[in-house]
């Protein structure tokens, strides 16, 4: 049984390090190759030592694209973990077909980036019935993807409404995790709803709202379909993402190797990011 135990996980040990070869390292690897090296999808990468890096250091639309992020983020970050937090909290009071509504939000999170993002396109359109409707009610009607100020929000709305439930779940998962006999507790003293939310509910979901905000970030940054399909990138270059730019470099410009560099500084400014925000909000949460 033991001489059994130890195959099946030398087995899994051994996947687990093929899989990693082939799907981590070496694509790790082959960006660092092309970063300091001149290739175009043919022949022999040549080495350029750190002349990539200088080019796009002074390349004015990646650093847009970049500055765009933190654009993104300061609409995303609040309009989804909102969201996020009235969906989590109103699955939790609803009795009958609570899996059928998860599911129903969940569909987003899997569906078709091209199909959404055109009838988004439409939906907030000049005169697509979101404009029809405001200026039904408000005699205003709002250039969503002509200015752009608005052109971002719109972006960070339709983003929003493809990870709202997914992100709505994981928080979901924290509200239930939390011990009713604290909220029994806090009752008893006569503590208010608001009090019981700030003081209870958010500090002990602390890792679930780590992990959607960690999550959010990461999509800050790989973000491409919405903004090359939507709007361009425009106007103005006001949504140019960087995987938009990295795309354009890559395949129009021809220039991989730019690419390539480009994506190994907008992981390494994501991964600091991350750590930055973990550092200054995670907290450990222990219920003795």
């Amino acid at each position: 049984m033991a001489g059994h135990d130890a195959r099946t996980g030398g087995w899994l040990a051994s996947a687990w390090l093929g899989y990693s070869l082939l799907f981590w390292f070496y694509p790790l690897a082959w960006l660092a190759l092309l970063s300091v090296t001149q290739w175009q999808f043919s022949g022999t990468p040549v080495f350029t030592g750190l002349s990539n890096l200088f080019s796009v250091m002074q390349d004015e639309l990646f650093w847009t694209s970049m500055l765009n992020v933190l654009r993104f983020l300061l609409w995303y970050i609040p309009i989804v973990f909102l969201s996020a937090l009235l969906f989590a909290a109103g699955l939790k009071r609803i009795t009958f077909g609570r899996g059928f509504i998860a599911l129903s939000f969940l569909l987003a999170n899997i569906s078709s980036g091209v199909a959404y993002s055109i009838v988004f396109s439409k939906l907030f359109s000049e005169f697509g019935p979101v404009n029809a409707v405001l200026r039904d009610l408000f005699g205003i009607s709002v250039p969503w993807f002509t200015n752009p100020d608005c052109a971002m929000l719109s972006i960070a709305l339709i983003v929003t409404w493809k990870f709202v439930g997914y992100y709505g779940l994981i928080l979901y998962s924290g509200m239930l995790a939390i011990p009713q006999d604290i909220y029994s507790a806090a009752r008893m003293d006569k503590t208010g709803r608001l009090r019981q939310a700030c003081a209870i509910t958010l500090p002990m979901m602390n890792p679930q709202i780590v992990m959607v905000m960690v999550l959010a970030i990461t999509v800050a940054f790989s973000i491409f379909t919405e903004p090359y399909l939507i709007t361009g990138g425009g106007p103005l270059n006001s949504t140019t993402s960087p995987m938009v730019v990295m795309y354009e470099v890559a395949f129009q410009k021809m220039k991989p190797s730019w690419a390539a560099t480009m994506s190994i500084i907008v992981a390494a400014c994501s991964f600091l990011l991350i750590w930055l925000f973990r550092k200054l909000f995670e907290k450990h949460i222990e219920i003795v």
